[in-house]
């Protein structure tokens, strides 16, 4: 624990490999947006037309951008490139994913708001000719 409270950890050049519980959360942690983008592509192949859509698409593309990063991470810490194997590329990566699940739940406030507009339009339409 006091690795992860020291700038000598998070900024080292040279941080050597992971330990092995790590190594496999991390790549179990990229399986597990795998096996999510997966899903999510046959909830989108069934819901093709809906108030979601919006929403299935900013999930997909987060969730394929973040596999491909994950990936990426992965095999720049297996390859130990100085640099590019730096702990704050992980720090960077899990901030930028909060932060962009942040933006993509937002998104569903506005749903209800969409549903009672199109309720509304159906209303009006109703009565004309």
């Amino acid at each position: 624990m006091n690795n992860l409270l020291s700038l000598k950890f998070w900024f080292n050049t040279r941080p050597g490999a992971l330990t092995p519980i790590y190594h496999s959360s991390f790549i179990i942690f990229i399986a597990l947006l795998v096996v999510l983008f997966i899903v999510l592509i046959f909830i989108k192949s069934r819901n093709k037309n809906n108030l979601y859509k919006n929403f299935w698409n900013s999930l997909s593309s987060f969730l394929l951008t973040n596999t491909g990063i994950g990936l990426l991470l992965l095999f720049f810490e297996y390859e130990a490139i100085p640099l590019l194997s730096s702990r704050f590329w992980f720090l960077l990566w899990g901030l930028s994913m909060i932060t962009w699940l942040t933006f993509i739940l937002k998104k569903l406030k506005f749903i209800p708001e969409k549903r009672k507009k199109i309720e509304e339009q159906r209303q009006f339409k109703k009565y004309i000719p």
